[in-house]
This record gives C-alpha cells, sequence and structure tokens, in this order.
C-alpha cells in the first residue's frame, strides 16, 4: 500500500505541540477504539478532519445563505455556477429525493438531517481526490458517528411521531410473536442498520480512494484521469445511497402505527 503523506500529517509532524493536543482531542475516537495497543496520532486524522470541514462547510452555508437573503433576485436562478447556484442544485436534488421516499410534508420536516447529510458526506468524499486531502469518510471512526446519528434521530422521529405506539411495533401484530419478533426488530433496528450504514460508505470511499492513490503512483499524468471520473461518480452514489436509506429508516419509523397490539 503506498505512504500517503496528507496536509494534516505534515502539520502535526512540524508542531509537536499541536499533535499532543491532538491525541488528546480525539483519544476515544483513535486505534484505542479499534483496540489496538499503541494508539498513533494519524488514526486521529479523519476526525480532526472531519471537525475541520464541518466549519468549513458551515461557514460556506452562512455565507450562502446570507447572499440569499441580500439579494431579492436570488430566488432567479443563475445562468452561472457559483457558490449560490451549487448549493441551490444539490439541496434542491436531495430534497426532491426525500419528497419521493416521505412525501412532500414529512420532507419539509425532516430535511434538515437529511441535507446536511448530503452536504458533509458528499464533500467528505470528493475532498479525498484532491492531492495531499484525505477522505474523513475512508474511517469507520467518521462514517459509524454518521450512522448513530441517524440512528438517534429516525427513532426520535418515531417516538414524537408516534409515542409508545412505535416501540410497541417492534414486538409484532400479536403479542405471544413478542418473544421472538421483539429480538429481531431491536438487533436489526439498533446494530444492523447503523452498521450497515457505515461499513457501507466507509468500504467503498477507502477503496476508491486507494485505486485513485495506487494508480497516481504507478502514472503521475493522465492515466489516473478515468479512475479519478470513476471516484467523482462513487462518491456521489454513496452520498445518494446514505440519504437515501436514511429518508427510508425515517419515513418506516414516522408512518403511523396501529396503537391496538393484539
Amino acid at each position: 500500500m503506498p505512504k500517503h503523506t496528507y496536509w494534516l500529517t505534515y502539520l502535526l509532524d512540524k508542531f509537536p505541540a499541536l499533535k499532543h493536543n491532538a491525541q488528546a482531542l480525539t483519544r476515544p475516537f483513535g486505534d484505542e477504539f479499534l483496540g489496538h495497543q499503541h494508539p498513533d496520532y494519524k488514526s486521529t486524522e479523519p476526525v480532526l478532519t472531519s471537525l475541520l470541514y464541518m466549519v468549513v462547510l458551515l461557514v460556506l452555508a452562512l455565507a450562502v445563505r446570507s447572499k440569499v437573503i441580500r439579494l431579492k433576485e436570488a430566488v432567479v436562478p443563475s445562468d452561472k455556477l457559483t457558490l449560490t447556484t451549487f448549493f441551490e442544485v444539490l439541496v434542491s436534488y436531495f430534497y426532491d429525493l426525500a419528497k419521493d421516499v416521505m412525501g412532500a410534508h414529512n420532507a419539509k420536516r425532516y430535511f434538515p438531517i437529511i441535507g446536511a447529510s448530503a452536504v458533509f458526506i458528499l464533500f467528505c468524499n470528493l475532498i479525498g481526490l484532491v492531492p495531499g486531502f484525505s477522505s474523513p469518510t475512508s474511517s469507520w471512526s467518521v462514517t459509524l458517528g454518521c450512522a448513530l446519528v441517524v440512528l438517534v434521530t429516525f427513532n426520535y422521529y418515531g417516538l414524537k411521531e408516534n409515542g409508545m405506539a412505535y416501540l410497541a411495533h417492534f414486538a409484532g401484530p400479536k403479542w405471544y410473536l413478542a418473544p421472538i419478533i421483539l429480538p429481531i426488530e431491536l438487533f436489526s433496528t439498533i446494530i444492523v442498520r447503523p452498521f450497515t450504514l457505515s461499513v457501507r460508505l466507509m468500504v467503498n470511499i477507502s477503496v476508491d480512494h486507494l485505486l485513485g492513490a495506487l494508480f497516481l503512483g504507478l502514472v503521475t499524468l493522465f492515466v489516473p484521469i478515468p479512475i479519478m471520473l470513476l471516484g467523482v461518480i462513487v462518491c456521489v452514489v454513496q452520498t445518494i445511497v446514505f440519504c437515501l436509506l436514511t429518508c427510508v429508516y425515517i419515513g418506516l419509523a414516522t408512518e403511523k402505527h396501529d396503537e391496538a397490539h393484539h
């Protein structure tokens, strides 16, 4: 496997005090989280970069928001590709995706978590294609965190929408089936969903960027371009899959459950 030197790794190597603070800040997400005996600060890089990218995206979102509010003509689509039009196209696509899955009413209510996931995951996926930058979503620490946020969110929405009926549906339609159905439903919801959601994203992005790095190491000019184009497609598709499954989970949790539990 080729050795990568990312900008954050270089920065931490040059400033030992910064490296020490980074280790202390992200210790729960380092190699100790995976059971290794000797944690290395490089394993905390995905968490640090994801936090930094969140700040960058927040600044960009606030800039777009202020521009939309300030300009009355912002409702008219621009014929040029600007930061505002890019966010408009991106948000519109994923809103339409949520609307197709959950309906217009639910899409409007629950879009903040879906839209935020789309922007964050797509940015973190694509940034890994830039030489010198690492993709946080190629680390399970980051993708598992995203999946756990989705897990907490759709269960919260389910309880808020259906109350105790949401919990009752885990036991199945008949009370005598509860000992069989309840463990299966709980295992599927709490373990299988976040695991598959996080591992699918992590594996696809890490393998995609690994292939790109291999081809870039073999031939620096021109040859990696088709691989990078394929990588862009993988990054976009994995963002869509993550957000689509999030929509499905929220839609299933918030649909009306029969309160009559026989």
